[in-house]
């Protein structure tokens, strides 16, 4: 089953974002993407992620600790 995104967190420029998403099994991760806009293809997952949160907020407070831009973002 794929995650379903809960909520996501763009950053100023619009051109990264932080997924936060729930899992099949019911735990949370969250995904690094990013756009390009002259490429039509969309968000592009950067690699960058963690999974096995009991929740959304502690999926976000990992992401706010490992993602550099998301320290501002709301």
């Amino acid at each position: 089953m794929k995650p379903l995104v809960v909520r996501s967190i763009e950053d100023g420029s619009g051109q990264r974002c932080v997924d936060l998403r729930r899992e099949g099994d019911g735990l949370f991760s969250w995904a690094e993407c990013r756009r390009d806009p002259e490429d039509a293809h969309g968000w592009r997952f950067l690699g960058v992620g963690a999974g096995g949160f009991a929740g959304e907020a502690e999926a976000h407070a990992d992401a706010v600790r490992c993602v550099d831009w998301m320290e501002n973002a709301r």
